[in-house]
């Protein structure tokens, strides 16, 4: 087994004036290296197109990922999918992605703009075989993975971004090879690249979208583990062993709280630096121990940085709020969301006094959901986290 892992984001707009999506993506894990993504794109816009888009999604999706081969996904998709009785047929075009392994990607591709794929960081011209299935003319690659391969799906709403009043009117393919060739230079997660490709064809419509548009990127990366320390054990018999354990761990080591901070520095036999906050901001300043790779705040910076993990798995909207920051909440963002790909938490549950206070509004319980809320999100991100209490 390779230590290669996959990281997979998406993003989409609605056309104007409709309250709901025609493209649907869909993401099926077959087991931990495994995964079926296909990105649905229904006939037209609006509640129609959301409900082709959603049934073919799911049908194939599920269907490919039990296992079943594409000729008969197609089949009954087309059996099953509701026929509109405006244009009297049922249409749906779909991209799908099958990873396996994390070594090799299937890709399938019916009517949606090609899949665009970048190898180190440049445009990658793949082979494509064609096949023709219930009348539906179908590409299917195959290709062998590699650390830093990047895939980005799209709806045909991402090449036809523009307006009237726009110079690029009709962006097209070449120049959305250009603009992600650049972006993928950064180092950003694959919900970043999708955020900033629909972001920018939100600008080219001017902010009113003539279609929907998504875009779905797969990124290869290695994994890297990060340690993240919250609070003191309940039981002050158990700080060595939690400090053992926590500083044994290879990768970056992240501590948040005053209190923990203090016994982690002791623990160490290190000095702590307090340090001033660099920018205006509401989140308390970090402080500095040598070993360590980031010393914050604990339930204010926290709950910040949960707030941001509550908007990345789903519009992203809050991005540069975090990623462009040198705040404690944006650093432990930029390591969570960025940099990790497997997160040990270990949370201490001692009861702090400072917030026995009732006209503070923090408690344990507080403190207890925003693990519980953290955890969910950086799983939802795809992250493997294991959270151990002490």
């Amino acid at each position: 087994m390779n230590n290669l892992c996959i990281d997979i984001g998406y993003k989409s707009i609605h056309h104007h004036g409709e309250e709901l999506c025609g493209d649907h993506v869909e993401v099926v894990e077959q087991d931990e290296n495994s995964s079926v993504i296909v990105l649905a794109d229904g006939l037209g816009s609006g509640v129609k197109a959301s409900i082709l888009s959603t049934l073919t999604s799911k049908i194939i999706s599920t269907m490919m990922a039990a296992g079943l081969p594409i000729d008969e996904c197609v089949s009954t998709m087309a059996a099953t999918l509701p026929v509109c009785s405006e244009r009297g047929v049922a249409y749906s075009t779909f991209t799908i992605m099958h990873l396996i392994e994390n070594e090799t990607i299937e890709m399938i591709q019916y009517d949606n703009p090609h899949i665009i794929m970048l190898r180190d960081g440049q445009n990658y011209e793949y082979a494509m075989a064609e096949l023709v299935l219930d009348g539906k003319k179908i590409f299917k690659t195959t290709i062998h993975l590699q650390e830093g391969d990047v895939f980005i799906a799209m709806s045909d709403g991402c090449p036809y971004a523009g307006t009237e009043e726009t110079l690029n009117y009709n962006w097209k393919r070449e120049d959305i090879i250009a603009f992600m060739e650049v972006m993928a230079m950064n180092g950003l997660t694959a919900k970043n690249l999708a955020t900033l490709l629909v972001d920018e064809c939100n600008k080219l419509y001017g902010e009113r979208p003539g279609d929907d548009t998504t875009a779905c990127v797969v990124k290869v990366r290695k994994r890297e583990q990060v340690n993240l320390l919250f609070g003191p054990p309940s039981n002050p018999d158990d700080v060595n062993r939690m400090m053992a354990l926590f500083f044994s761990k290879e990768g970056k080591h992240v501590i948040c709280g005053g209190t923990t901070s203090s016994i982690a520095a002791n623990y160490l036999g290190k000095e702590m630096e307090h340090l001033m906050n660099k920018e205006e901001t509401d989140i308390p300043p970090i402080s500095r121990i040598e070993g360590v790779d980031l010393v914050t705040e604990g339930v204010v910076t926290m709950n910040r940085v949960v707030e941001y993990a509550k908007d990345y798995v789903k519009e992203n909207e809050l991005f540069e709020q975090w990623y462009f920051k040198k705040n404690g909440a944006a650093l432990i963002s930029q390591i969570l969301f960025e940099e990790a790909t497997d997160i040990n938490m270990y949370i201490g549950k001692a009861i702090n006094p400072a917030h026995q206070n009732p006209n503070l509004p923090i408690n344990f319980n507080i403190k207890m959901s925003l693990v519980e809320d953290l955890s969910k999100c950086l799983k939802e991100m795809g992250k493997r986290v294991k959270v151990s209490y002490f």
